[in-house]
């Protein structure tokens, strides 16, 4: 009965009584997945073909697990659990199924297309450069189409070809005209530009900004005649000119006036009748330069100079002057000339060494001498007595008689001045 042979499997075994022996195991299966190349029957894929696109793949039912089984031992077979037979002649392909993923399809495309020969369907073979056409001169011809006309702080002519309510339209020569915007169109207020620029009217302008997208340049007569007019006045002050201008306003520190264009200033320090310059507008004062600086925009002037400079517009290189001694320097005399000082360095006294300055001039003492340098534009006059000399030294003993034939002697002075540029020219 079942009872009993259960009862009986359990009972213990005499020790003379042998261990009947386990059934033998089957040793393990190796299985062999490989991927198949092609069904011997499949129809050929063409790069025209549905399958070159998305190639499909038998999908094969997984096998039904067989009913577990006991076992001698209470153990479970390999071939209890899984029919392995079922398994033979199944690819990797087969047992993850159909592919779903860009990167194994992309895989699978260029495999077939490789294999058939042809090009993948929707993609295109690269071109080297080689391949591609290049022509010289419609290369260069693009690139002078392209040409850029005008760049910033160039000065340009043109002619006017619209007049707009917001300004001019200049033609410079470029792929489109340049613009010049209304408050660019000169200095001072225009009113009728159709009048102040007609169409066809050269004119000559400054870049102001390059060419845009559409090949528009900015340009600009206000700027232009600013940038004249800084040159100009920087010219005026070099030469030391005296200029004439018209007080127009004034303020606190001084007064306001007008000069090519340009806003000048004169101080209240600079002016003859500084303690009520109020009423010098409407006026016209002659000035001098003290300061032109066209990068910070500044143009100082002085009426006290302009004496100084009027007077140097009467002196020239090579005169024989006098004036009285000023005042006595360890470099030297100053020499007031009326209305300028003049130095004469202790270089050019006399040909003689001097021990004192005084032992020649006095404070106040009447003095004649030659102009060698000037230099308006700083107030500098160098002047020079050793050349009235007929000798080294005479000057310090025979004085009074140098100072007597100083204009016959400044005459053979120039002379020999003049013979000593030549030889250095």
């Amino acid at each position: 009965m079942a009872g009993s042979g259960t009862s009986a499997s359990r009972q213990p075994r005499s020790p003379g009584q042998a261990t009947p022996a386990a059934p033998p195991r089957k040793p393990p299966q190796v299985l062999m997945i490989r991927r198949e190349e092609s069904a011997p029957d499949a129809p050929e894929v063409t790069a025209n073909s549905p399958e070159a696109v998305e190639p499909q793949r038998p999908v094969r039912e997984a096998p039904a697990v067989a009913p577990a089984r006991s076992g001698a031992g209470g153990g479970q077979a390999d071939e209890d659990l899984f029919d392995l037979g079922s398994l033979e002649g199944m690819t990797m392909a087969d047992l993850l199924g159909p592919a779903d993923d860009s990167r194994r399809t992309r895989g699978s495309r260029s495999t077939q297309a490789g294999a058939s020969g042809a090009p993948a369907a929707g993609r295109t073979t690269p071109r080297t450069v080689d391949e591609f056409d290049f022509d010289e001169e419609a290369f260069l011809a693009a690139l002078d189409e392209q040409d850029f006309v005008g760049s910033t702080g160039e000065v340009v002519t043109g002619s006017v070809v619209g007049v707009e309510s917001d300004g001019v339209y200049v033609d410079i020569g470029g792929k489109a005209p340049g613009f010049m915007p209304k408050k660019e169109c000169g200095l001072g207020v225009i009113t009728n530009l159709k009048e102040r620029f007609p169409r066809g009217l050269a004119v000559e302008v400054l870049v102001t900004r390059e060419q845009n997208a559409d090949g528009m340049v900015t340009v600009s007569a206000r700027a232009l005649a600013l940038r004249q007019s800084w040159e100009k006045v920087r010219a005026l002050e070099k030469e030391g000119k005296v200029v004439q201008v018209k007080i127009n306003g004034f303020n606190r520190g001084g007064v306001t006036c007008d000069l090519e264009g340009l806003r000048g200033f004169i101080p209240r320090s600079q002016l003859n009748e500084g303690e009520n310059h109020e009423a010098l507008v409407g006026r016209t004062l002659g000035v001098a330069f003290l300061e032109v600086n066209a990068d910070t925009r500044k143009l100082v002037l002085s009426e006290k100079r302009a004496a100084t400079a009027q007077r140097f517009t009467e002196l020239e290189v090579g005169q024989l002057v006098e004036g009285q001694v000023a005042a006595i320097k360890p470099y030297g005399f100053f020499i007031d000339l009326g209305g300028v000082s003049g130095l004469l360095h202790h270089s050019s006294i006399s040909g003689a060494a001097l021990r004192d300055l005084r032992e020649v001039f006095q404070p106040g003492e009447r003095v004649k001498a030659l102009i060698t340098d000037l230099d308006p534009g700083r107030g500098r006059i160098a002047l020079n007595t050793a050349l009235l000399e007929g000798q080294p030294g005479e000057l310090l003993i025979a004085k009074e008689q140098v100072m007597a034939e100083a204009a016959d002697r400044a005459n053979r002075a120039r002379s020999l001045l003049r013979q000593q540029e030549q030889s250095a020219g």
